[in-house]
């Protein structure tokens, strides 16, 4: 008898573990169905018809931007080889700013370009930087649509981004952007800002450095690519990096701030020292975090192991020495001549000569425009405080298998660039 009540209880517990059981299939499939359904409504509201009555306007408002952008098929460089899709995804500051506005929140911006396999690096440049951006990004292949996906949903779930970035496509000439209705798997679990990140992680080691397309046949046109991040501005002064690095915090408000005490010559642009990191891990934010990095070890000049003489001009020991310049107010600390093969990151007026568009991937392409400065006369101001840093130390070894190939080509180039400023600049006395 009282084995056989032993059993009748053993009977309930078990069918009581199969009834919870069960039960949780069922809300779990139920879960996986409703977030199912969410993921299509999701996809359905960002990519799909405009004329749902339900679809948020501010949405509706970027998508019809976003087609419009795309329906003009972009304009092609002066080589006729690449089409360029300016203003594809253009920020709340840029559509909203009306004349006569404030003009302090437009006297700086940042432009920078990237392939899709960098772009993850926007997030901590807009946190870093905070003001408006202008990015240039290129896109070959499949990757044209993807990067126009992508820089879509940047622009729905960052709001940061969605306030102050700029976004411009460039793609081969042969190769069209189009608004992305037919891809709904790459934006599965695209719910947040965070997501569309996590996606663009998993594109960073797609190729290394300019080799593109797989053989490493296809041009990376850095030039063409600041010059369309430039023109996509209107500041009054810009500053142009790689999307790789990252200024020192407050440059915009400082640099106003500076510019208010001491207007700028028309023939003057101010030097940001560049230096590269180590560890990423927290990257200085002023001068005094930026030289106890210095001191020991995890911070040096930027291509210090590449080509030393590139930034050695800047003269990083005294800008180094004088460290308590570092903390008062921004201002000039020395003003250097340009001379050969230096090649600063500077703010600039807009007014500045444009990058010289027939430098591709790797070699002369920034020291190009450097020299192109110093013939034109302009003078080059270093900042006391203000720097650049690039994440990670650049060091032999980790370029792409042409990059040599590519830097005597350029080099061959920048000969017949020079002979050409002679022509360009027939009274100016200097020369690179």
């Amino acid at each position: 008898m009282h084995f056989s009540k032993k059993c009748s209880v053993f009977k309930v517990v078990l069918g009581a573990l199969v009834l919870v059981a069960l039960l949780q299939m069922i809300y779990l499939s139920f879960l996986s169905k409703l977030h199912g359904k969410q993921q299509r409504y999701r996809y359905s509201e960002l990519f799909g018809s405009s004329g749902k009555k339900n679809a948020h306007p501010e949405i509706n408002s970027r998508k019809e931007r976003l087609r419009y952008s795309l329906s003009t098929g972009g304009i092609f460089d002066a080589s006729g080889q690449y089409r360029v899709y300016k203003n594809l995804i253009k920020s709340d500051f840029s559509t909203n700013q009306k004349p006569g506005a404030d003009a302090s929140s437009h006297f700086l911006a940042l432009a920078t370009h990237t392939s899709i396999n960098n772009l993850h690096h926007l997030n901590s440049l807009v946190e870093r930087w905070q003001n408006p951006l202008s990015v240039a990004i290129f896109a070959h292949g499949q990757d044209v649509k993807f990067a126009t996906a992508l820089v879509y949903a940047l622009s729905i779930f960052c709001p940061q981004i969605q306030a102050l970035v700029d976004f411009h496509l460039v793609c081969h000439s042969g190769q069209m952007a189009s608004f992305p209705e037919q891809d709904r798997e790459h934006f599965t679990g695209l719910e947040d800002c965070a997501a569309v990140f996590a996606r663009l992680e998993t594109h960073r080691d797609k190729y290394q450095n300019y080799a593109i397309g797989g053989k490493g046949n296809v041009s990376y046109p850095n030039n063409l690519l600041r010059n369309v991040a430039r023109g996509g501005t209107e500041a009054n002064y810009i500053l142009v990096i790689d999307i790789d690095m990252a200024p020192s915090a407050d440059l915009h408000q400082q640099f106003l701030a500076l510019v208010m005490r001491r207007e700028p010559a028309t023939d003057e642009v101010f030097v940001l020292p560049a230096f590269e990191i180590r560890h990423v891990r927290k990257m200085p934010a002023t001068k005094s975090e930026l030289v106890q990095l210095y001191q020991v070890g995890e911070v040096r000049p930027f291509y210090e192991e590449l080509c030393p003489r590139c930034q050695a001009p800047t003269n990083y020991s005294q800008w180094v020495n004088r460290h308590r310049q570092g903390l008062g107010p921004l201002d000039v600390a020395y003003t250097l001549s340009w001379v050969d093969p230096w090649e600063p990151f500077y703010i600039g007026p807009r007014t500045v000569p444009l990058y010289d568009e027939n430098f591709r991937q790797y070699g002369f392409n920034r020291i190009s425009q450097a020299c192109e400065l110093h013939v034109a006369g302009y003078r080059f101001s270093v900042l006391n405080s203000a720097f650049v840093v690039h994440k990670g130390f650049k060091v032999q070894g980790e370029f792409h298998s042409r990059k040599d190939e590519e830097n005597r080509r350029n080099r061959l180039l920048f000969r017949s660039f020079k002979e050409g400023l002679k022509t360009k600049y027939p009274s100016s006395p200097r020369r690179c």
